[in-house]
Order: C-alpha cells, then structure tokens, then sequence
C-alpha cells in the first residue's frame, strides 16, 4: 500500500496532473518536440538548423536548471529539458562536424 500511498499523494500533489495543472501538462507535451528531434537524426546533417538547435540546446539549459528552483522541485521538467538540451547539442555537434569536414576537404 506504500506504493499506491506515493502514487497518489504524487498524483495530486502540487506537481502531479490533478492539481500540478501547467507544472505537469507543459512539461509532458514538451517531450513532443524532443521526440521530434530524435527523429531528425535520421535527416542529413546539411538538413540541421543552427539557429532552431541552439534553441532547443539553450532551452533546455536554462529550463533545466529553472525546475530545480522552482518549488516544488519539477522533475518531469527537468528531464524533458535535459533530453532538449543533450539532443540539440548532439544535433549541433553533427551538423559542426560535417561544416568542418566539407571545409577541410575543400582546402585540401
């Protein structure tokens, strides 16, 4: 009964669906748009947008560290911008590495 004690007291607590409104809501249809990004992956790196993938990265950076202030403490805010911000990172990092590699096999 400790379990189903937790669920519930998380369930309609201040962060949870019930009573957490926006606090709960937002952050679970953000997990769409990180969704997305694993998606492009599968797209070619000359495809990747720097300036819609510092958004992201520096979303989730700052949103990340704005749920550990916030109180109650949002975890289910903090992944999703943490999965934004490792996401757009890495989508940075492939398109970075292709820019450079096209660059170098130009002046070579």
């Amino acid at each position: 009964m400790a379990a189903g004690g937790a669920f519930k007291q998380w369930f309609n607590g201040p962060a949870g669906p019930v009573a957490g409104g926006v606090f709960f809501w937002a952050p679970t249809f953000k997990w769409g748009i990180s969704m997305a990004n694993i998606a492009d992956l599968q797209r070619p790196a000359e495809k990747v947008s720097y300036p819609q993938q510092c958004a992201i990265a520096a979303t989730g950076v700052i949103w990340s560290r704005y749920s550990l202030v916030i109180n109650p403490v949002n975890y289910n805010l903090l992944a999703v911008n943490a999965f934004m911000a490792v996401t757009g990172l890495y989508q940075l990092y492939r398109k970075l590495s292709l820019d450079y590699m096209t660059e170098t096999i130009k002046k070579g």
